[in-house]
């Protein structure tokens, strides 16, 4: 630990990874003071002295170095995934300091994990926010905002083109998830289906856009921003990726043995790039939602944001600034972004741009 500056009262654990030093270095610029926190001594110490900025070096091994690493803190961004295996630890630390816990997950799993503790976390006085970065942020908003032209809506289908490639560790985590298949949620409840069971075409502009179901984290909470019973999420991508997505349903068990995943895992680093500041300059995102009732009325909205790394920092940072200078706030436990920051959040965020919508016909 070194040189605590009296507002460092965060932490951003995982700093020194590609998501975490994007936000680190916009924290900085900010005057927002975190300290910075992962296991490896060497690159959070080289990190810490390069944005002048407090540190703390642990692992999540083991429950009481969290506790007294976190110690101090109102607020815990963990960035540090897969969160799979690195969220629990966390939570718990947090939960017992009684510090607000948010990250940057997509992981269905994850969500389920902090949902189930959410009375916990109320009688504790924390909140649980995960996924405030792109996953879920630009589409939770999309939802709520559906929702709330249409009340009565019965089904929510979402849908995400994404630019630019994913940093090593958001490819190493889909390889991961990859073994878990497909899920959507079907009259509120999550249910597994094959990888790549359903495609559409969406429109961008006049350009056709084919997609695919993917499990991405709004099947879970979606259905705890607006109720709405039956979910799907499709992400635009190739035909070719889609033919290879069916084909790994075929060998989908021999992805449980944790050797074949760190082989996968391994080699998808290998050919993975993370996107470079110019790349993110020169990409974007686009999202669709359509929420229908069961009398076939619909409701539309499209929307466009930067690189979706980029929306990641300013979502981040502005749940974290959110949650500093809060004297009250909303009822503590499990909240999705839209419960915690409004259902227009993401259009405040720089560069998001609404296209279309939300329409109802």
């Amino acid at each position: 630990m070194t040189n605590q500056k009296p507002s460092a009262n965060w932490l951003i654990y995982g700093a020194n990874g590609y998501t975490g030093d994007l936000i680190a270095t916009e924290a900085a610029r900010r005057g927002l003071q975190p300290i910075l926190a992962g296991r490896d001594e060497d690159a959070i110490l080289r990190q810490a002295e390069s944005l002048n900025l407090p540190r703390r070096v642990f692992d999540l091994s083991e429950g009481a170095p969290i506790r007294r690493a976190i110690k101090g803190c109102r607020v815990v961004l963990h960035c540090a995934g897969p969160f799979s295996a690195t969220s629990r630890p966390m939570v718990d630390a947090c939960l017992d300091m009684g510090i607000h816990y948010l990250d940057i997950t997509g992981e269905i799993d994850v969500f389920a994990a902090c949902h189930g503790r959410s009375e916990e976390a109320r009688q504790r006085g924390v909140i649980l926010a995960p996924g405030v970065g792109f996953d879920v942020v630009p589409t939770d908003s999309v939802a709520a905002l559906l929702k709330e032209s249409l009340p009565d809506a019965a089904s929510l289908t979402l849908a995400f083109e994404a630019a630019g490639g994913p940093s090593i560790g958001t490819a190493k985590t889909g390889v991961e998830g990859l073994a878990k298949g497909g899920r959507v949620r079907r009259a509120g409840e999550v249910v597994a289906v094959p990888l790549a069971f359903k495609t559409r075409t969406f429109l961008r502009g006049d350009k056709p856009r084919l997609a695919t179901t993917i499990p991405w984290g709004d099947v879970f909470t979606a259905y705890i921003s607006t109720g709405i019973p039956d979910i799907e999420v499709y992400m635009a991508t190739s035909p070719s990726s889609i033919a290879l997505l069916r084909r790994l349903n075929w060998i989908r068990p021999f992805l449980r043995f944790s050797m074949v995943t760190r082989l996968l895992q391994a080699r998808t680093a290998a050919s993975t790039r993370a996107p470079s500041a110019e790349r993110r300059g020169q990409t974007n995102c686009y999202i669709w939602g359509e929420a229908a009732t069961r009398d076939g009325r619909m409701a539309r909205m499209e929307v466009e944001t930067p690189n979706g790394y980029d929306v990641t920092v300013a979502s981040a940072l502005g749940v974290v600034e959110n949650l500093l200078e809060r004297r009250t706030g909303p009822q503590a436990g499990y909240q999705t972004p839209s419960q915690l920051m409004g259902s227009g959040y993401a259009l405040s965020l720089p560069g998001v741009v609404v296209k279309s919508g939300p329409t109802v016909a």
